[in-house]
């Protein structure tokens, strides 16, 4: 039996690895990392700006199996004065019309900068100064406020494209924007009920939704979710695309404030 245990886990641990590997390539498109960490050469810097860069109708999530929709706005993040790797984040979340807020932090874990440096479509950035990019690795817990129904933590891994300028300023690495499959700032992760224990798989992110369903997303160059989901909180988002100024105002809404 214990044996039996032990293959289990081996075959599970695998599989979570071959997964996180393949999200990671797709992430990073074409660029490729290199080895080492060098998170101790750049927590003299303050990424909190990049978390909250992208406006929040380019924010997409989802919540459970059903891919239901879910909204998330990240409204203040603050470096802490005491521990370099640390940011104390207060947020909102959104599902079905439902806002949630929340408080927590994102832990940087990793940096790693990239082997070649990418400079845009026509290396528009190229003359721009770019002394080193990289991907930022980090662990985030939120926790909603437990006094309101139906809240819970959300916990995982937040993946965050970086570039160093020549004014050594960390700047949002939106140079790949117009490729296919282009994303940013990727929270990747589970959300957990506070009453219940239970558990559902949450990610969110700039421009596109990490680790969805194949048929999901169904867009080439541009973020597209499949009618099939539309009764999961996608159909403004269907008729905004289409033309609807309903639709557009309603995703263009400052829902958090």
């Amino acid at each position: 039996m214990n044996r039996l245990i032990f293959i289990l886990l081996l075959l599970t641990n695998s599989s979570f690895a071959q997964t996180k590997e393949k999200f990671l390539r797709n992430f990073l498109i074409e660029d490729k990392l290199e080895t080492k960490n060098v998170l101790t050469e750049y927590t003299r810097f303050n990424f909190s700006t990049l978390w909250t860069q992208t406006e929040n109708n380019l924010v997409f999530g989802i919540i459970g199996i059903d891919h239901q929709r879910i909204r998330i706005k990240l409204t203040s993040i603050q470096k802490s004065p005491t521990n370099p790797t640390f940011y104390f984040v207060l947020g909102k979340s959104n599902v079905k019309g439902i806002i949630c807020d929340f408080s927590g932090t994102i832990k940087l874990s990793e940096i790693k900068k990239i082997k070649e440096l990418h400079f845009g479509v026509d290396d528009e950035y190229r003359d721009k100064g770019v002394k080193s990019q990289g991907i930022l690795f980090a662990d985030y817990e939120f926790k909603e406020n437990p006094n309101l129904k139906n809240s819970g933590i959300f916990k995982g891994r937040l993946y965050t494209k970086w570039y160093l300028n020549s004014s050594n300023q960390i700047k949002y690495d939106d140079m790949g924007l117009n490729a296919d499959g282009y994303m940013n700032n990727a929270f990747v992760g589970t959300w957990k009920d506070f009453s219940s224990d239970k558990e559902k798989k949450c990610n969110w992110g700039d421009f596109r939704v990490p680790e969805a369903n194949q048929d999901f997303d169904i867009g080439v160059g541009d973020f597209s979710p499949s009618e099939k989901y539309n009764e999961k909180g996608w159909e403004s988002f269907q008729k905004a695309m289409k033309g609807d100024e309903v639709a557009k105002n309603e995703e263009l809404k400052e829902w958090w404030k």
